[in-house]
C-alpha cells in the first residue's frame, strides 16, 4: 500500500489550481497528477503534458484513475462539486472557503463519513513560514504570557474588478470568505475555539458589491483572569501594509512584515522540488525576517534587546504529504472537516456580530 500511487484530479486551473495545488501535488511522492479540468485554454496541457486535460466535471468523475479530487473553482460551486465527488466515491480536498455555510460543511462531513472517504479543507497557510515561526515562538514562551495576537492579510485594490467572479455579490465571495478562512484557521490552530467573537465586516470601497474589509477579535479568557485577544484583519484599502504578525506579551513583542514567499515565487515561475530532494524550498531572505524585542529584566523596561528571528521554512508540500499519509492510514489527517466547520461557523458569527453590533458567545 505504501508504494502505490494515488491518482489526483484538479478541478480548475486559475490561480488556485495553477499555483497552490498542481505544483505541490506533482512534487509529493505517492501522488500522481492524473487529470486537470480546465474548461477553456491550453495552459494546463502545456504545463502538465502527462495529465489528462478534461473540459467538464463529469469527465473528471468518469476517469477511473482519479481517487482524490481537488476542487479549486469559484467559491459558490464548492459544496456541489464536493458533494458530487463524494457521491462518486472520491476523496476530496476543497479550496477555501470549504463551503459557503456551516450547514453545508456538516452535510459534506456526514456524506464523507458514511462512505469512508476523506474530505479536507485546503487550509494550506498552516504551512506558511511566518506562521510556523510564530507557532514556535509561542511554544517557546519567548514573549512570556501572550496578551495580543494580531494577524493582517491586506491588499490595495481600491477599484473593484468588474467581471470577476470574486467581485460578484454572493455571500460566498468577498474577503470574509476569501482571506478570512486563512486568518481564522491559523488562530484556531494556535489557540483553539475562542470564548467570544466581536467583528466588523464592511464594504469600504466605492462601488463594491462584496465585503472587502473586516476586523475580527477572538477572546480567550484564561484561568488567571487575564484574557488573550486574537485580532484577524483584512482591508482592500491598505496602501501601506500593516505587519503580517504582531504579538505582544509580558516579556516583549514580535513583529513580522511581508507574506510567505511561496506564492510570488510560483507566480514567477519557480519549480517546487520533489519530496525528498536536498534542495531547500524557499528559505526566506534575512531582510524579511521578523524582529523579537524583549526586556531581559521586566523591572527595567527601558532596557530592551532586539534580535532578528530566522523565518522557518514554509512548505505547502506538507499539506499534501499529510493527505497522502492519511489516505494510506499512515497518519491522522491534519486539517479535518471539523476544522472547516469551525472556521465557517466563526465567519458566520463574525458576520452576525457585525450586523448586530455586539459581542457573541462562541458555541460551535
Amino acid at each position: 500500500m505504501a508504494d502505490r500511487e494515488i491518482g489526483v484530479g484538479i478541478v480548475g486551473f486559475g490561480l488556485g489550481g495553477r499555483v497552490f495545488h498542481a505544483p505541490f501535488v506533482k512534487a509529493v511522492r505517492g501522488l500522481r497528477l492524473s487529470a486537470i479540468c480546465q474548461r477553456q485554454g491550453d495552459e494546463a496541457a502545456r504545463a502538465y503534458p502527462e495529465a489528462q486535460v478534461v473540459r467538464s466535471f463529469d469527465a473528471m468523475l468518469a476517469n477511473p484513475d482519479v481517487e482524490l479530487i481537488v476542487v479549486t473553482t469559484p467559491n459558490a460551486t464548492h459544496f456541489d462539486m464536493g458533494r458530487r465527488a463524494l457521491e462518486a466515491g472520491r476523496h476530496v480536498v476543497i479550496d477555501k472557503p470549504f463551503t459557503a455555510t456551516s450547514e453545508e460543511v456538516q452535510e459534506l462531513s456526514r456524506l464523507a463519513k458514511s462512505k469512508g472517504l476523506l474530505a479536507a479543507p485546503f487550509h494550506n497557510r498552516r504551512w506558511d513560514g511566518d506562521f510556523l515561526t510564530v507557532k514556535k515562538l509561542i511554544a517557546e514562551e519567548a514573549l512570556g504570557r501572550l496578551v495580543t495576537f494580531e494577524s493582517h492579510f491586506d491588499r490595495f485594490r481600491p477599484a473593484p474588478r468588474h467581471g470577476k467572479w470574486q467581485e460578484a455579490g454572493d455571500p460566498a465571495n468577498g474577503m470574509l470568505f476569501d482571506l478570512g478562512p486563512h486568518l481564522v484557521d491559523q488562530a484556531l490552530a494556535l489557540f483553539g475555539l475562542p470564548d467570544t467573537i466581536t467583528a466588523s465586516v464592511r464594504s469600504d470601497r466605492d462601488g463594491t458589491a462584496i465585503e472587502d474589509a473586516f476586523d475580527i477579535t477572538l477572546s480567550y479568557p484564561a484561568a488567571s483572569g487575564k484574557t488573550l485577544r486574537a485580532h484577524c484583519r483584512t482591508s482592500y484599502l491598505a496602501c501601506e501594509n500593516a505587519p503580517r504578525f504582531l504579538l505582544h506579551g509580558t516579556k516583549g513583542s514580535f513583529r513580522k512584515y511581508g507574506l510567505d514567499p511561496q506564492e510570488p515565487a510560483l507566480v514567477g515561475g519557480a519549480e517546487v522540488p520533489a519530496e525528498g530532494s536536498p534542495e531547500v524550498w524557499l528559505q526566506e531572505r534575512e531582510p524579511a525576517w521578523g524582529k523579537l524585542t524583549v526586556a531581559p529584566d521586566p523591572t527595567v523596561p527601558e532596557t530592551l534587546v532586539e534580535r532578528p528571528v530566522k523565518t522557518e521554512v514554509g512548505d505547502y508540500r506538507g499539506f499534501y504529504e499529510n493527505v497522502r499519509d492519511a489516505l494510506l492510514d499512515a497518519a491522522p489527517l491534519a486539517v479535518t472537516a471539523e476544522d472547516g466547520y469551525r472556521v465557517i461557523g466563526l465567519l458566520e458569527l463574525a458576520r452576525r456580530s457585525s450586523s448586530e453590533g455586539r459581542t457573541l458567545k462562541v458555541e460551535l
